[in-house]
C-alpha cells in the first residue's frame, strides 16, 4: 500500500493499529505520521513506529492521504472544529479518506464539520490489532466509494478481521469486541489467581490461563461449533469441570458478562452527547 496515513491522536489504540500495519508490512514507517496535543504521546508514537511526529493538525492533513481520527470521544468535537476551520480556508473539499476510531460519535457529526460529501469510515477496533488478532467493525458514509471500502477492508484486515456493519450496530460492536479484551484479561488474571491459590507458581499459572483461553477461542473459530456444545464435551458426570461450571453459574458469571456488554454499549451511545 502506497498511501500516506496520518493519525490525529497517538494514544494506545492508534499505536496498536500503526504497529499492526507495520508488522504485517501493509505500510512502511515513512508512510506514517502522527499528531497529538501531548508531545510525549506523539514522541512515543514516533519512537515505536519510526513514523514522523508533526506539530500541527494542518501539517498532518496536508501530508496524509488517509487521516485516522484517533482521539478520545470527548476531544473529537474540538478536533473537528479545527478541521472545519482548515477546510473553510481551502478552495475545495478535503480529498482524503477519513477513518474514525472514536466510539459513540455518529457519521452525521463528522459530516457537519468535514463536509456532507466527506468520505468517512467509522471503525470500532480493539487492542489485539497490535498482534494481528484484532476485530474491526466498521461502517461508511454515503459518499465513500467502493474503492474506499476495499481500502479500509484491506487495511483493517491486516491486523485481524474486519466486518462491515450498519451504523446502528456499531455501539454494540464497541461494547462486545471493543471493550471485550478487558473482560478476557480479567478472566485470565482470575484463572491464574486460582492456580496460585491451589499451589502453582504465578508464572506457570498465568501461562496456563492465557494458553487455555487462546486455545478455547481457537476451537470455537476453527470448528464452527457452538460454545455450549464444546463446553458440554469437557463436562463429564461428577467431574471436575462441571463442579467448576456450577460455581460460575451460581455466581452469575454469564449474567455478569452479558451485563458488561450491555452497559459498555449504552456507554458508547452516551459518549456522542458529551
Amino acid at each position: 500500500m502506497q498511501k500516506k496515513i496520518g493519525f490525529i491522536g497517538t494514544g494506545q489504540m492508534a499505536t496498536s493499529l500503526a504497529s499492526g500495519f507495520l508488522k504485517n508490512q501493509t505500510v512502511r514507517p515513512e508512510q506514517l505520521f502522527g499528531y497529538d496535543l501531548l508531545q510525549e504521546a506523539s514522541s512515543r508514537f514516533a519512537k515505536i513506529t519510526s513514523g514522523k511526529a508533526v506539530k500541527t493538525i494542518d501539517e498532518l492533513v496536508q501530508v496524509s492521504e488517509v487521516v485516522v481520527l484517533s482521539v478520545k470521544p470527548q476531544q473529537m468535537h474540538e478536533v473537528l472544529h479545527v478541521l472545519a476551520s482548515i477546510r473553510s480556508h481551502s478552495h475545495n473539499e478535503f480529498n482524503r479518506l477519513w477513518i474514525s476510531i472514536a466510539p459513540g460519535i455518529p457519521i452525521t457529526s463528522y459530516l457537519k464539520e468535514l463536509g456532507t460529501t466527506a468520505r468517512l469510515v467509522r471503525v470500532m477496533p480493539n487492542t489485539p490489532c497490535n498482534v494481528g488478532e484484532g476485530v474491526c467493525g466498521f461502517c461508511v458514509s454515503e459518499s465513500a466509494t467502493e474503492d474506499d471500502v476495499a481500502l479500509a477492508q484491506n487495511l483493517l484486515s491486516t491486523v485481524g478481521i474486519a466486518i462491515r456493519f450498519p451504523e446502528r450496530q456499531l455501539d454494540a460492536v464497541a461494547g462486545l469486541s471493543g471493550s471485550g479484551p478487558a473482560y478476557v484479561y480479567m478472566m485470565i488474571e482470575a484463572m491464574a489467581d486460582g492456580g496460585v491459590k491451589m499451589g502453582l507458581s504465578r508464572e506457570l499459572a498465568l501461562k496456563l490461563a492465557a494458553q487455555t483461553v487462546f486455545g478455547a477461542a481457537k476451537m470455537v473459530i476453527q470448528t464452527g461449533e457452538h460454545p455450549a456444545v464444546l463446553k458440554d464435551r469437557v463436562c463429564s458426570p461428577r467431574g471436575t469441570t462441571i463442579s467448576g461450571v456450577a460455581v460460575l453459574e451460581k455466581a452469575g458469571f454469564r449474567h455478569a458478562v452479558i451485563n458488561a456488554v450491555e452497559n459498555a454499549t449504552l456507554r458508547s451511545k452516551e459518549l456522542a452527547n458529551e
